[in-house]
């Protein structure tokens, strides 16, 4: 699944452009977003996800495109603006099925419909993120608080046959009788006869 983000939608949408004032805050307030997005999405979609923002804002120096931390971000120059690099990409995408837009934009939710992909509100999609980040977060709390138990052998056997894997503990144990049998006998280090002269 491709994510394709209005980046401005989002932090505009979110409340976190607008907190602060004076010169860097918009371009702290991008990189805060796009660290978050690359440590709360999942690692598959990382780095299938593109963030678009408005050019006239740009950092100077940097390029059109580029990756931050996984994440494809493209800066809308020579566009009017990111809603227009936004519905090329859109228009341009191969599998347009499996691509999700996220913006509150009207114009692009329309745009993102017509070629059949799926459109998200900045708002909603951004809790749905922020929610399966929290979920991953507390199960990975309660796997480290939950002591790692060895399984005796006789209980996964136990469990082998009340799933119909009788055939497989048959198996296991008839392989590890083979290799048993298998075991080479250690050969007499003493000559033939040598207990014998011992005793005389």
């Amino acid at each position: 699944m491709a994510i394709l983000i209005d980046g401005y939608n989002v932090l505009h949408v979110v409340g976190i452009l607008g907190r602060g004032t004076g010169p860097g805050s918009l371009e702290r307030a991008r990189l805060a977003m796009l660290n978050f997005l690359a440590e709360s999405l999942p690692a598959a979609d990382v780095a299938r996800t593109t963030v678009v923002f408005d050019a006239h804002d740009s950092p100077r120096g940097l390029p059109v495109a580029m990756t931050h931390r996984g994440l494809n971000v493209r800066f809308a120059v020579r566009y009017e603006d990111a809603d227009s690099l936004i519905e090329e990409l859109i228009q341009a995408d191969s599998a347009p099925r499996r691509l999700v837009v996220v913006s509150s934009d009207h114009r692009l939710q329309r745009a993102a419909r017509r070629r059949r992909a799926r459109a998200v509100d900045s708002d909603v999609w951004f809790a749905e993120v922020v929610r399966a980040r929290q979920q991953r977060q507390q199960a990975g709390a309660a796997a480290e608080r939950r002591p790692a138990v060895p399984l005796l052998e006789e209980d996964v056997n136990y469990w082998l046959r009340q799933f119909g894997g009788q055939a497989l503990v048959d198996q296991m144990a008839a392989e590890q009788q083979a290799t048993e049998r298998q075991q080479p006998i250690e050969p007499n280090p003493f000559p033939p006869g040598y207990a014998e002269d011992v005793e005389e």
